[in-house]
């Protein structure tokens, strides 16, 4: 992909804040309350890990790219703040989100086999559904971005980066699983994709994946929440080390602009208590414990990290915003029922004959 993200349309249109992104959805809620009411939903989150093991589940049986079924999930997501989620069937959403994204990151299937894959997959839920529907939904889902197509993802980001910060084979994949997962928060409308991938390296350098954990070291190929997921919940230490590389960052940067330099370094710190404590708290458990001395080998290479972003223009405050997201959410995941959000969306769809 040639084009410039700073020129892209997913900059100019697609990129919100989360006021705007709730003023969008609360919009879309007053459309028609009495849906609303009739209908009640998991919360969005648990919606957005249901939507994001779907597109998995369906990209897996066709052997779809990773990519592909990233810029799926971006496109279900932009779709869902021009439509309310219970005026469509979020299956055909899904199954043609993924077609169009084939289609645009160059890896096309052929629309009767991925309809006859999403037809088997959730057979009570598309049993009336073709391809002829499949192409329909496809003019909906263009005309609601207005056609505008191009994603730009931190995979590529990360692959830059990795020399640069002499990145390991597990720091590599847990960076690329902690980039899989982020697409089942709102991250993708919120920040750059550059942001993202500068993130998810910071997160890898300091959350060590567990030695037991489910797919430890081989994110890489799109594993879901499970070894990034693990690994934040047994890193509470690490935490508190993103964060104090976060405020150094900021320190560093304020200092070499002239004037100021205190002000940011009291921000940072107020930052890193956040950041470093939330998780504990929400938890029931002590603060988190205080980083290791230099001689760590990782503190040492997150201190790198750390002047590196000092030097350069990145928004330390928008990676302070995504980390704390990210640990929130896999906490959030921690509650997340996958039958109970699966009974709550065939309900509506089985009721406004939205599979027929």
């Amino acid at each position: 992909m040639a084009a410039n993200y700073w020129e892209s349309t997913q900059r100019k249109h697609w990129q919100f804040t989360k006021d705007d992104l709730a003023v969008i959805r609360q919009r879309l809620d007053d459309e028609d309350p009495t849906l609303v009411q009739m209908f009640p939903l998991p919360p969005l989150r648990h919606l957005n890990i249901y939507f994001n093991q779907q597109i998995n589940r369906l990209g897996k049986r066709l052997g779809v790219r990773q990519q592909a079924m990233a810029t799926a999930q971006v496109y279900l997501k932009r779709f869902y703040t021009r439509t309310p989620i219970r005026q469509t069937n979020p299956y055909l959403l899904v199954t043609t989100a993924l077609y169009l994204a084939c289609k645009m990151e160059e890896c096309p299937q052929h629309i009767r086999l991925l309809t006859q894959e999403a037809r088997s997959l959730w057979p009570s839920d598309l049993h009336g559904h073709d391809a002829s529907r499949v192409g329909e939904c496809e003019f909906s889902l263009i005309s609601e971005m207005h056609a505008q197509l191009i994603v730009h993802q931190p995979y590529r980001t990360l692959l830059s980066l990795q020399g640069e910060f002499a990145l390991t084979h597990d720091e590599t994949s847990l960076a690329w699983t902690v980039i899989n997962d982020h697409y089942m928060t709102d991250l993708p409308l919120l920040h750059p994709p550059h942001v993202i991938a500068l993130t998810a390296v910071l997160l890898a350098l300091v959350l060590r994946p567990s030695g037991n954990a489910p797919g430890a070291g081989g994110g890489g190929a799109g594993a879901g929440g499970g070894s990034a997921a693990a690994a934040a919940a047994a890193g509470a230490g690490g935490v508190a080390m993103a964060a104090t590389a976060l405020a150094q960052a900021q320190a560093r940067a304020a200092a070499m602009a002239g004037g100021g330099g205190a002000g940011f370094g009291s921000q940072g710190s107020q930052q890193q208590q956040q950041m470093g404590f939330s998780q504990g708290n929400s938890q029931g458990e002590a603060p988190a414990p205080e980083p290791k001395k230099v001689t760590d080998p990782r503190l040492a290479k997150v201190q790198r990290f750390a002047a590196w972003l000092a030097d350069s223009n990145i928004d330390v405050e928008a990676m302070v915003d995504c980390t704390q997201e990210l640990i929130s959410f896999y906490e959030c995941h921690e509650q997340y029922n996958d039958k109970h959000t699966r009974e709550q969306i065939s309900r509506f769809i089985k009721a406004r004959n939205l599979d027929k």
